[in-house]
């Protein structure tokens, strides 16, 4: 097993707990909770967050996502278990883990097909913050 390394969580309450806030905010997104769950586990994946991987594939299957369809996750752009919509954000949401490479507008024009403005904001918080928490949890060995 490995230790942690700081417990961040009780050292900065006053940054982490507003980052709690904010995921708690997203609940009341009309993206829904099975989106947001499929764009943390994705971009927990490539993160490579064994932590967060457990955390959001069990609130997928919580939410009756069949397990064929979350095995196939990470070969999104090649598998028939995903709509036009969920392709459009988690193509966004891997431009906003991997911004290095840039978040074209080839990346972001589909997503006006499917999301209001305040979803494309939301779903952009969604994949920024669990960003945030996947360095906090690789980084401090969550």
């Amino acid at each position: 097993m490995i230790e942690l390394r700081q417990p961040y969580y009780d050292l900065s309450p006053a940054v982490f707990k507003p980052m709690l806030q904010a995921l708690k905010g997203l609940e009341s997104s009309s993206l829904g909770s099975t989106l947001i769950e499929l764009v943390f586990l994705r971009v927990s994946q490539i993160n490579g967050c064994a932590y967060c991987l457990e955390m959001h594939s069990k609130a997928l299957r919580k939410d009756g996502v069949e397990q064929t369809k979350l095995d196939a996750l990470a070969g999104w752009k090649v598998s028939n278990h995903f709509s036009d919509k969920e392709r459009a954000a988690l193509a966004w949401a891997e431009a906003v883990t991997l911004i290095t490479e840039g978040a074209e507008d080839a990346v972001y024009q589909p997503l006006l097909q499917f999301f209001t403005a305040q979803e494309i904001s939301d779903l952009t918080f969604t994949a920024s913050l669990m960003n945030a928490f996947n360095r906090l949890a690789i980084g401090m060995r969550m």
